[in-house]
């Protein structure tokens, strides 16, 4: 005998769009499918995702954000890269949402090494749901890829900075007492601008360093100075061989030319660690 089919009412839609805030025709043709029932109409949207997403695997994202996070007192902070496959997608509530959760648990919940660690925690913001319920979520709505790229939480003293439009982000860290010190934003901001090669000197080919160092005192020898004159002259040379080579903390602070990155931080109390710069779909 013919199964009956239940009508499926406005209200019934409505209620499902509520509980998955999902599009109405989409809500609707689950229903349908489920005649009327709407825990298996769930069912059925969830495991739509599981097919779309296996549809979608080689599809390119090349677009998304790098979003940073720091801690109100310095202590941490984290930076996410989330990417999807077209700009709008990046600029909309859903996506920022998303992004805003996975920062906020990653700055504070247990930490995580992977995405996929990441993604099985809690949303902090939605009661009941993991981050990987909401990527569902997101992914049914607007059914695009997304995908979680990569993730990096750093004790502090540090600070993030992510560009405007959100294709490149930051997180500096200095060692220090000073966590809140704004200078720590401003030099996250510097990278960004400046795109420093390394953080300090002894990050640098020592090769190079050594052939640049041998060929400063062969010529000043060769002046005929004193050994002390001798010393003070390459020791300045080479800083600005260290500047032009790219290292952070012999720069010209990018705030106020008149010191270096290094005499910034200094300044604050603070000495620099290290800084991972992230572009957009640059991995």
């Amino acid at each position: 005998m013919a199964e009956n089919k239940v009508e499926i009412t406005a209200e019934m839609v409505k209620s499902l769009r509520e509980r998955t805030d999902l599009p109405m025709m989409q809500v609707k043709k689950a229903l349908i499918e489920a005649n009327g029932d709407a825990e298996e109409a769930i069912r059925i949207l969830k495991e739509s995702v599981k097919n779309f997403k296996e549809k979608s695997k080689d599809r390119v994202t090349s677009e998304g954000r790098v979003a940073t996070l720091t801690a109100a007192d310095g202590s941490s902070a984290v930076m996410v890269e989330l990417q999807c496959e077209s700009a709008p997608v990046a600029r909309g509530d859903d996506f920022l949402f998303l992004c805003d959760q996975l920062t906020k648990q990653l700055l504070a919940g247990p930490g995580a090494s992977t995405p996929e660690e990441l993604l099985s925690q809690s949303a902090p913001d939605r009661a009941g749901s993991s981050l990987s319920d909401l990527l569902d979520e997101v992914l049914n709505k607007i059914r695009e890829k997304i995908v979680v790229a990569r993730i990096l939480r750093l004790d502090g003293p540090v600070a993030g900075y992510t560009h405007h439009d959100g294709s490149l982000g930051v997180l500096f860290q200095a060692s220090g007492e000073n966590k809140t010190a704004e200078t720590l934003r401003d030099v996250a901001m510097h990278v960004a601008a400046m795109n420093p090669a390394v953080c300090l000197p002894e990050q640098l080919d020592p090769a190079v360093v050594s052939a640049e160092k041998d060929k400063l005192v062969a010529e000043a020898q060769a002046s005929g100075k004193p050994e002390n004159i001798i010393e003070k002259m390459v020791a300045g040379k080479m800083k600005m061989f260290f500047a032009n080579e790219g290292v952070l903390v012999e720069q010209p602070f990018a705030k106020d030319q008149s010191k270096t990155v290094e005499k910034a931080l200094a300044d604050a109390g603070l000495t620099a660690v290290g800084f991972t710069r992230w572009r957009l779909g640059q991995g």
